[in-house]
């Protein structure tokens, strides 16, 4: 709220724009975001190079790679495009972040876990049985 002294146009752009100095969002630059656009390049390049040059012998290393630059990439667009730090809208964009980093760690995990149990409990199938197969 402005001082009564202070000319009433300053309060009609403060209204015009929405600009709420109780709250530090940042609104990126140019350069920020071209930062986080090659960030996520480079974080989608690798992966695609790690399976392709098949770096790794284990695809579970390779996996795991791929999750981790994933998990990295989540945390860059919400850093570099939708401008979340400590200190934006009093602290809750943080908290919407590490939510966010906890939801990929139960998700990314629930699917390693449920994927290596039905590769283990699948069904043997030679040849032979798929030939009788309806």
């Amino acid at each position: 709220m402005s001082s009564p002294h202070a000319p009433a146009h300053e309060d009609a752009h403060e209204a015009h724009h929405g600009h709420s100095h109780g709250h530090e969002a940042g609104h990126g630059t140019f350069k920020s975001y071209m930062i986080g656009f090659v960030l996520s390049v480079i974080l989608t390049a690798i992966p695609f190079w790690l399976v392709m040059a098949e770096v790794f012998s284990s695809p579970a290393v390779t996996a795991a790679w791929i999750m981790g630059l994933g998990a990295i990439q989540i945390v860059v667009h919400m850093i570099f495009f939708l401008h979340m730090n400590p200190r934006s809208e009093g602290g809750w964009t943080l908290m919407a972040l590490l939510f966010t980093i906890l939801l990929v760690v139960i998700a990314l995990s629930g699917s390693l876990w449920v994927m290596h149990h039905l590769n283990t409990n699948m069904m043997p199938m030679n040849p032979e049985m798929m030939k009788n197969m309806p």
